[in-house]
């Protein structure tokens, strides 16, 4: 798991604090404020040496200016950590130097955004981050993402399909995302919250379309669609740099971000099914054989061979939705 240190180089007991509430991994700061630091709750503490910029042996902090400067910072990940600080060039040299040694490599950043950077370079991302900021509150949007926890995992439902039924021209939504989709993902839409189906993207091979993996064909324009942090929008709200929850046939999420979003006329019918407790539930999407549901083993069912009684996946939940966030109050959505 990457860790997230904070770089402390003036006294706030609240940015102390909230690194010890929140789950701070490391503290760097001047060997002053180490007593007081410890005074607070139990926490490593990172200290320069007295009169010295280097910090302790297992960890060197090296300043990128320059070619050579990357080199030195290659050779140092060979015994220990470095916690690179780029100056010009803030991505090219961790993409060198994460080859050479992305387990023990930091770089420090000033907020979530550059946190979020960090951790994908390469996919692989550099180990660590070390935050600058003066807000307590950019610690915690921080931790959460380094530490994985704004990821949402779902346990998807195992629905019956009742009926289709064609119904005309609509508007649906396509949405072209910034990411590659692996087979089995897609984004949950429905027709109401208390019940979403896994629209699978579109990265299937077929005859006469080539496949878009990119691509997921969700629906019509009034469809909830979920997003990351608990939410849903509607699908003709989507425009390009908004995040998309892409969810998986295990319920694992990711986000992506909408590179682009087309809204076209199409011939639309809709899916009908039930749930376990014979709740029923429903999405409208394009009639075209392309568009497909999930089955509960990951595959993709064209709605075009949709049939009753067979299985897709969906997701429930309880109560309602108010300008796209969970609300307990009775609700019915037809």
């Amino acid at each position: 798991m990457k860790e997230i240190w904070l770089h402390l180089t003036s006294w706030d007991k609240k940015l102390v604090t909230e690194s010890l509430e929140s789950g701070v991994d490391a503290i760097i700061t001047t060997d002053d404020f180490v007593p007081r630091v410890k005074e607070l709750g139990r926490m490593a503490v990172i200290a320069p040496e007295q009169g010295d910029r280097r910090i302790p042996d297992d960890v060197e902090m090296i300043i990128i200016k320059n070619k050579d400067d990357e080199k030195r910072a290659a050779e140092a990940l060979k015994t220990r950590s470095v916690v690179a600080r780029t100056t010009d060039w803030n991505i090219i040299p961790l993409e060198n130097l994460i080859p050479q040694g992305g387990e023990r490599l930091y770089t420090f950043v000033r907020n979530a955004s550059d946190a979020k950077l960090a951790a994908g370079i390469m996919e692989k991302g550099v180990a660590g981050v070390v935050l600058e900021t003066d807000d307590p509150s950019e610690i915690a949007k921080v931790v959460r993402y380094i530490k994985g926890l704004d990821s949402e995992n779902y346990r998807l439902a195992s629905l019956e399909v009742t009926a289709i039924q064609n119904i005309g021209i609509g508007d649906r939504v396509c949405v072209d995302t910034c990411s590659n989709i692996n087979l089995g993902e897609g984004l949950l839409v429905g027709n109401g919250s208390q019940g979403m189906f896994l629209v699978h993207a579109e990265n299937i091979d077929n005859p006469y379309v080539a496949p878009r993996p990119f691509r997921i064909n969700a629906g019509a324009v009034h469809s909830y669609v979920r997003v990351p942090g608990g939410k849903t929008r509607y699908l003709g709200e989507l425009k390009t740099g908004d995040p998309v929850q892409i969810v998986t046939k295990d319920g694992g999420t990711y986000t992506s971000y909408v590179g682009r979003s087309k809204i076209e006329k199409r011939p639309m019918l809709v899916v009908y099914a039930v749930d376990e407790n014979g709740a029923e539930h429903s999405v409208v999407l394009q009639n075209a054989e392309t568009i497909r549901l999930t089955a509960p083993d990951g595959s993709a069912v064209s709605v075009a061979q949709l049939k009753p009684g067979d299985r897709v996946l969906g997701y429930l939940e309880k109560g309602g939705r108010h300008f796209g966030m969970a609300v307990e109050e009775t609700i019915l959505e037809r």
